[in-house]
């Protein structure tokens, strides 16, 4: 008898991934590619839509007919701030443009000119200005730049809910790939911001779905309910905010580390947008406070320098653990020695000094700074919550120092690890099931292990 499952496509900027879960939402199935990124019209590397629509429906049509699992529903979850822009046939008008594609800075004069003041529009949106991982610039760039293409745009679709068109053949937007820092959304009236109206973007957007809506869809004579996409950042918190009872904040460590506050009330400050906080989106609409740490990007490199600096393996930062005693002696008289290569801090000197004759020793300080930072980042998307509880997952939750330093600089919390490989193809998947998830759910799925601060000497 076949094992009825949920299928999802987790697509990230490297791997594409695509898993099958079980009614319970265990894992059954996995699969991973990676495609060479192409150029776009300018020469700026990008993803290649086409081979990633022909390997999702590779994958999708071979599982349809395996003889272990039956398909009943599909959704996807995917990276955000990427349009997808479709002509009246259905098919890419453009390239499926990086985020990372700069912006000149006459884009931005004109916009800030019609629209602005520009920190008010960031205050009110919660996107501070990311050039085109704002979508909303991305549609006015297009709409300034290249009219003619603009015109022939039936819908623009965020990648998840293009992923979802298709095999629905149903063009719709969606609440968290709306709210993630676009400069689209208004959160204070719970509507697009009047700019994407003058410039009559609205037009270009499809319906607002939730990302629970599912459609059933007859996929080569198989019945298959299939939802409208997710982004990926919401679809990690799914889990959590299904499974906890009381107010946390989820620390997702990678790249970047994102502190992810669900339980934000009210707007947010213009201090809050100074400090990289910006706003992402719930399945229904409500602001998720989020701020952004340059974390495990700074740290790559800064180890790097390290190892070359002590001529020692560059695996090495990995063997390192927590050593109280270095703690001790490092905090006694502690002085900020690291200069940031891609972050700034008020406290960061001009010159990184050394002065440790151990790696062991220079780790720790590095640990200790960084932590430091994310100690704030922290504070910064908690704001005035009543929140006890933390959560680390991605990267750093494995890293010990990382761990126990933070256990001890947020003291007054109960701070947790979680092991979730398989978190936003798991929110994914959970989304468009009814099933109420336990308590223990994290428990039994994602390895929660606590920690305590150790005691001052």
């Amino acid at each position: 008898m076949k094992v009825n499952v949920t299928a999802v496509f987790d697509i990230g900027r490297t791997n594409k991934k695509f898993f099958l879960f079980d009614e319970n939402f265990q894992e059954v199935h996995r699969e991973y590619n990676r495609f060479d990124e192409i150029e776009d019209e300018d020469g700026y590397p990008t993803e290649n839509l086409a081979a990633l629509e022909v390997w999702a429906k590779e994958v999708f049509d071979t599982m349809l007919n395996s003889e272990k699992y039956e398909i009943i529903a599909l959704n996807f979850s995917c990276y955000g701030a990427s349009w997808v822009h479709i002509d009246e046939k259905g098919k890419p008008l453009t390239p499926l443009y990086n985020y990372m594609k700069p912006l000149k800075d006459d884009v931005f004069t004109s916009f800030n000119k019609a629209y602005g003041p520009e920190k008010e529009l960031s205050r009110v949106t919660g996107s501070p200005k990311l050039g085109m991982l704002n979508t909303g610039m991305h549609l006015y760039w297009l709409n300034n730049t290249q009219p003619e293409t603009f015109k022939k745009i039936k819908y623009s679709l965020h990648l998840p809910q293009y992923l979802s068109y298709l095999f629905t053949g149903v063009p719709v937007s969606e609440y968290t790939s709306i709210g993630c820092h676009t400069m689209l959304w208004d959160f204070e009236k719970k509507d697009y911001h009047a700019w994407v109206y003058q410039e009559g973007i609205d037009e270009k957007l499809p319906p607002i779905e939730s990302s629970r809506k599912t459609t059933l869809v007859n996929y080569k004579g198989k019945t298959i309910k299939m939802g409208v996409g997710i982004h990926d950042s919401s679809s990690a918190l799914i889990p959590y905010i299904r499974s906890v009872t009381k107010p946390f904040l989820l620390i997702s460590t990678g790249t970047w580390s994102i502190s992810i506050n669900p339980f934000n009330q009210g707007m947010l400050t213009p201090d809050d947008i100074e400090n990289d906080s910006l706003f992402n989106m719930r399945i229904d609409g409500s602001p998720v406070k989020v701020s952004r740490l340059f974390l495990g990007n700074e740290y790559k490199l800064q180890v790097k320098a390290l190892s070359d600096h002590f001529n020692v393996s560059p695996d090495t930062h990995k063997k390192v653990k927590f050593d109280q005693d270095t703690f001790f002696e490092i905090n006694k008289d502690f002085v900020h020695m690291f200069k940031w290569s891609t972050m700034s801090s008020e406290d960061m000197p001009n010159e990184t000094t050394i002065p440790y004759d151990k790696f062991e020793h220079a780790y720790h300080q590095l640990m200790l700074e960084l932590v430091l930072l994310q100690e704030k980042s922290i504070r910064a998307a908690i704001g005035s919550s009543e929140i006890n509880q933390l959560y680390v997952d991605g990267g750093f939750s494995d890293n010990e120092v990382y761990i126990q330093l933070l256990s001890q600089f947020m003291g007054n919390m109960k701070l947790s690890t979680t092991d979730s490989s398989l978190g936003s193809a798991l929110g994914a998947a959970i989304v468009i099931s009814d099933v109420v998830l336990e308590s223990t759910f994290l428990d039994k799925n994602y390895a929660v292990k606590n920690h305590r601060p150790f005691i001052l000497k």
